[in-house]
């Protein structure tokens, strides 16, 4: 597999990853689908949503595949009086990542970013290397401190 930008830059820090390469399937996209083809808990894996905040702009949110977004738990943690997620197709031109493929490491931007509090119940957790077909398990201490992320509850 080719290096993504989100491996190149977890690289550049000296920060480990393991890649976990899956089969993709256009019909089903869902963390659900990649967590029963790779074994992984689905707990332990972590889908990023990006959304607009009416005061703050864009914010990166990363939950539990199994697990749906509280939009108002969401505004609270980013200081916002609401936010809502950013349509599809948005997400290309604001992240550089497609649905599917979009990882907290390496968008275009740095935006503000909060991973769901369930990640300190496991040492390492997986995000999107960043394309479709590819997992990162890494070390949920170290992404939490190379992303400057905040760990808060977001879930339902």
């Amino acid at each position: 597999m080719n290096k993504t930008n989100a491996m190149r830059q977890l690289d550049k820090a000296g920060i480990q990853y393991e890649p976990i390469e899956y089969e993709v399937d256009e019909n089903d996209l869902s963390g659900m689908h990649i967590a029963e083809q790779t074994g992984l808990d689905p707990n332990l894996m972590f889908k990023t949503l990006v959304a607009r905040g009416e005061k703050n702009g864009p914010v990166v949110f990363c939950i539990p595949v199994n697990a749906e977004l509280d939009l108002k738990k969401c505004a609270k943690a980013a200081g916002d009086k609401r936010v809502e997620l950013i349509a599809v197709k948005e997400l290309l031109g604001l992240t550089g990542y497609i649905r599917g493929g979009c990882s907290p490491i390496g968008m275009k931007k740095k935006f503000p970013t909060f991973i769901d509090e369930t990640a300190i119940l496991f040492d390492k957790i997986t995000v999107s290397a960043g394309v479709r077909g590819c997992q990162l398990m890494l070390d949920r201490e170290g992404l939490v401190e190379f992303l400057s992320a905040v760990l808060t509850d977001l879930t339902i």
